[in-house]
């Protein structure tokens, strides 16, 4: 019950870094905003390692594990994240998390073909539930297709984004699955974001024309700095936590349902109008994570 409550509680924490990212774009180019947050919370967890004293975990990282955890924050946080990031400029909020969120498809394609696991058929049915949901929720309201036009680049990020995160998700688990533990989880986090931080910091003259996130204003930067602590900070750390307690063909599905979350900020925080689509598509999700918690 513990590793389920823990993969939600990355849905949410993804919820609440979506809706400062929605601030971020309004005075910030993708790529900027995503250097602006990999580095900054990439330092703040290098702090927390410091403060806490846990640094004998991160020397005790195997070669392998440390590769893993490098390569799952590049194809994740690096290059997923950024298109992430330009789907939402680019067809907003409304469609863009709930499209990114269809990745528990290859993410179960993955536990199957890469770690053998055996899917039920109560989890199978969770998963297909909770995705059609999702879809419900990306075509959303006249209103919605309005504010995100009908984009055809931004749905095609969308779905991009959502494969990349299943890879990078998939090589998590397997680092976790090196060092079953609360402290090596956390440290798995730190490092995949602390050393995609330090390269997109790097390479930011070329990916970066002209250094933009420099220029970015503090506002904007503080936005994308909260998202990021929410989204990276603590939101990876629990869903990598999540696996040490529960499967990945349970723990990624339930912390897809962050469009359910989405759906409740808009309606109760950003007072937009609930349509009945996406009444149906929370009501389908949340039957998928009860599903799922049965299993």
């Amino acid at each position: 019950m513990i590793g389920e409550l823990a993969a939600l509680g990355a849905a949410v924490s993804w919820t609440i870094s979506a809706l400062f990212y929605r601030k971020t774009l309004e005075g910030a180019k993708p790529i900027s905003a995503n250097i602006i947050r990999l580095s900054v919370t990439g330092g703040l967890l290098l702090l927390v390692v410091v403060i806490v004293g846990r640094f004998e975990v991160l020397t005790s990282f195997s070669m392998q594990l440390f590769v893993l955890a490098l390569v799952s924050g590049i194809i994740g946080l690096g290059v997923g994240d950024s298109l992430y990031l330009t789907s939402l400029k680019s067809i907003g909020v409304s469609r863009a998390v709930p499209l990114t969120c269809i990745y528990p498809l290859f993410s179960l394609l993955w536990a199957v073909l890469v770690f053998g696991e055996q899917i039920t058929v109560t989890v199978a049915l969770g998963a297909v539930v909770i995705v059609l949901g999702v879809l419900f929720l990306s075509r959303g309201s006249q209103a919605d297709a309005r504010e995100g036009g009908r984009s055809f680049f931004g749905v095609v990020v969308a779905i991009a984004t959502a494969l990349l995160w299943s890879v990078s998700i998939s090589l998590m688990n397997l680092a976790v699955r090196e060092a079953p533990d609360l402290d090596n989880a956390f440290m798995i986090s730190v490092v995949r974001v602390a050393t995609i931080g330090g390269l997109m910091l790097a390479v930011s003259p070329v990916v970066d024309r002209k250094l933009g996130f420099l220029r970015v204003r503090w506002k904007t930067a503080a936005a994308a700095i909260i998202g990021g602590v929410f989204a990276l900070g603590l939101g990876w750390f629990l869903l990598a936590y999540s696996f040490t307690l529960t499967s990945q063909a349970i723990s990624v599905p339930i912390s897809s349902t962050t469009p359910l979350f989405s759906t409740l900020a808009a309606v109760f925080l950003l007072r937009e109008k609930a349509s009945i689509r996406n009444a149906l598509g929370s009501i389908m999700i949340v039957l998928g994570i009860f599903l799922l918690f049965l299993a």
